[in-house]
């Protein structure tokens, strides 16, 4: 199977995004809890149990967390379209819509604004549903 057309580097570059995405998640996770509990925690074993309690690293846990449960459906859908060679271009948008609204949320999140926020995670649900519709259509 020739994964050569402009529409399937595409989607693999949104592909490669998304695991930068999910490696800034990481860091800002990561930056948060060790500027609040320390380096020294952040490379032991944390058998303690500690966990940080300030608000920006509890924001930018959750807006981890958030991320990696629709991640699993945006890659198994971008592959699911790279192997079908989706021509309509539904789905290439939903994916951008995906990404873009997952990038968006990240500030909104830590700056704590509801609703918007809100509603750019239903933005992003779109975005899924425009990539499941073109693997139907």
């Amino acid at each position: 199977m020739e994964l050569a057309s402009a529409d399937a580097t595409y989607l693999l570059t949104l592909l490669a995004l998304s695991v930068f995405l999910l490696l800034f998640h990481i860091g800002l996770q990561g930056m948060f809890a060790t500027k609040e509990l320390g380096s020294a925690w952040n490379a032991g074993p944390r058998d303690e149990g500690r966990v940080p309690k300030g608000v920006l690293a509890g924001r930018a846990a959750r807006a981890s967390a958030n991320f990696r449960e629709t991640y699993p459906a945006f890659v198994g859908l971008l592959l699911g379209l790279s192997f079908t060679g989706d021509t309509s271009g539904l789905g290439l948008l939903g994916a951008t819509v995906w990404l873009v609204a997952r990038i968006i949320y990240i500030p909104l999140y830590l700056a704590g604004i509801p609703y918007i926020r809100s509603l750019v995670w239903l933005i992003s649900v779109l975005g899924l549903l425009l990539m499941m519709f073109a693997l139907f259509a």
